[in-house]
């Protein structure tokens, strides 16, 4: 078991050296004629209401001619608006947009099989994280809801005042808890509660020997200041479980592996490094213990890859005072959609892999994930 278990953490980990290359490169030759891929919707909003386009929309097409050095224009719905209408901050911003499909590339009739390695350049394989990712106040504010697990969706209020919701612990994959919990942050510290949904995992029938139940309980944590990289909290389980659902949670248990129910407290804590691969809008590798389980992993939201935006999600659990260690992959594919929703959603597999039921290592869950771009990213 421990060689199958080495041999997935080989397999999942041999992906990132791809990761390190790029579309696009700053030496390479400017690109003059391109269209903006709609990823900032506060600069998309911006250049509309600079050129009095009301109401804005921030997944308008917008195509850039620079071609002209006397004659550099912007097409936004089919019109045609100068350059020189926007501000000389709006206009160094779409200059500078990273995110271009150039409308002047060649396609052959070998580009069916060599365009993606004639677009592939070694550039920038990690680049400093945003101002707000870093804060420790603020670093919760998160545009993305997901489905099962992840980083938390962080709505700020005011200031450093905001709210943050989660569907599934930080560390979960599909169909593997039960838990939701919600929080109000302020300044760093947060509270909130936690509970249950039973239906996040009812459906699955197999494998549920390592699965994570919880009843309901409150949760208090705090960001060390000078920067977003230690965070601890504690968390306390008040409900008791009732005999049915115990039951319930327990009939797939074995002698040697058994699903984890929460009870009592638990200390936890999370150091992470914020980071951008692949010009990703969010990004962190991180070490953690939860409720008694050790994690490390890497997450990172709208990477670009060859043309291709995703999400990645990558987390290894080799210890828990319960349950199997376990392997979670998770890759949502953003960019199927047209219009407004071109970045507003991805949707892809989220796997686990552990000791299956009969003792063997291998897939013990798997799921179609989803996450919500509900927001501008920073």
């Amino acid at each position: 078991m421990k060689h199958n278990a080495l041999r997935v953490i080989i397999l999942l980990f041999s992906v990132l050296p791809l990761f390190y290359i790029e579309a696009q490169t700053e030496d390479e030759e400017q690109i003059l004629f391109y269209q903006m891929e709609p990823f900032d919707d506060s600069l998309f909003i911006q250049i509309q209401e600079e050129l009095f386009i009301d109401p804005p929309d921030p997944k308008s097409e917008i195509i850039v001619d620079l071609r002209d050095q006397n004659n550099q224009t912007l097409s936004i719905k089919s019109a045609l608006y100068p350059l020189l209408a926007l501000t000389p901050e709006t206009r160094a911003k779409i200059v500078t947009y990273p995110f271009k499909i150039n409308l002047e590339e060649n396609i052959h009739y070998g580009s069916v099989f060599t365009r993606v390695f004639e677009r592939m350049r070694v550039n920038k394989i990690v680049s400093p994280p945003t101002a707000t990712q870093i804060s420790s106040s603020m670093g919760y504010v998160n545009p993305f809801l997901q489905a099962f697990g992840g980083e938390r969706f962080g709505l700020p209020i005011k200031n450093d005042i905001g709210f943050s919701i989660g569907l599934g612990t930080p560390y979960s994959g599909p169909l593997e808890t039960n838990l939701i919990e919600a929080n109000i942050h302020i300044l760093g510290l947060y509270g909130g509660a936690f509970t249950k949904i039973d239906e996040l995992i009812d459906i699955k029938q197999e494998n549920n020997h390592n699965n994570l139940y919880t009843t309901s309980g409150f949760q208090l944590g705090y960001t060390v200041p000078f920067g977003n990289f230690f965070q601890v909290s504690y968390m306390n389980v008040l409900d008791g479980m009732s005999p049915q659902d115990s039951a319930k949670y327990v009939k797939y248990n074995t002698e040697d592996y058994k699903a984890k129910i929460m009870h009592g407290s638990y200390f936890n804590w999370e150091f992470r490094y914020p980071v951008s691969i692949l010009a990703s809008t969010r990004g962190k590798f991180y070490l953690a213990k939860y409720i008694n389980e050790w994690h490390f992993g890497f997450t990172g939201r709208e990477l670009s890859f060859a043309g291709s935006t995703f999400d990645l999600r990558i987390d290894v659990m080799p210890h828990s005072d319960v349950r199997q260690p376990q392997y979670l992959l998770d890759v949502l594919v953003q960019k199927i959609a047209q219009n407004w929703a071109f970045s507003a959603f991805a949707i892809g597999p989220s796997a686990i892999f552990s000791t299956t039921e009969d003792g063997k290592f291998g897939l013990i869950s798997i799921f179609a994930n989803l996450r919500l771009k509900i927001g501008t990213s920073l």
